[in-house]
């Protein structure tokens, strides 16, 4: 991206591509339908609660980036996105792009399954194709894999990459805990034990002490 956008730019967009691809007959949308889009509670994370003039100044500053368009054709000023056009995405890449502005970092079988109502894909190999091609336009990157976790979580890039190793810079491979962790083990150990020997030491001390008093 060639200019990043902030967290309520990245919630106007992500909601502008959902209701254009799951509700078409009822888009581009008003202001007080977008703020209902935007404060709502189901398929958000995080939930936030917007009023207008902060919408507006998101949709001001994606208008100026040409990331979305104002159209006062009509008796009420509606909006729709300009993101898929401007990058000639296809359908399914502009619904995982939709689904990870909307719900932050998740794995190729949570996006499957989330953009049924957007787009229908085959299978998990199909949504990790897509996600590779967005990968090489510089729109997606696939984080580190999180302690406990069998498949690596994806993560759209219009906001920057993330900053801590837990967001997807090199991590300390598991394998490398598990030593230290083994290591420390071994030392707790190994200080119980002395401690242990010491208080034998005190004890003995003491007994031998009292035969000369």
């Amino acid at each position: 991206m060639e200019e990043l956008l902030d967290e309520t730019e990245v919630r106007v967009l992500g909601c502008l591509l959902e209701k254009e691809m799951a509700t078409p007959e009822y888009y581009p949308l008003s202001l007080n339908a977008l703020v209902n889009a935007c404060n709502q509670k189901s398929n958000r994370d995080p939930v936030v609660t917007y009023d207008e003039a902060t919408v507006i100044r998101a949709l001001d500053s994606l208008k100026e980036k040409r990331l979305a368009l104002q159209s006062d054709a009509s008796r009420v000023t509606k909006y729709e996105e300009n993101f898929v056009t401007r990058n000639n995405l296809l359908a399914k890449e502009a619904a995982l792009i939709c689904l990870l502005l909307l719900r932050g970092p998740q794995t190729a079988g949570e996006l499957r399954g989330r953009t049924e109502r957007l787009y229908r894909f085959n299978d998990i190999a199909e949504v990790e194709a897509k996600l590779e091609d967005l990968g090489e336009m510089g729109f997606v990157m696939r984080l580190t894999k999180q302690p406990g976790r069998k498949e690596c979580r994806f993560m759209h890039l219009l906001s920057g990459e993330p900053q801590t190793a837990l967001a997807g810079l090199p991590a300390e491979p598991a394998s490398d805990r598990q030593d230290d962790n083994g290591r420390l083990e071994k030392l707790e150990l190994e200080i119980t034990l002395l401690q242990q020997e010491l208080q034998d030491l005190k004890a003995a001390f003491f007994e031998f002490r009292k035969q000369f008093e």
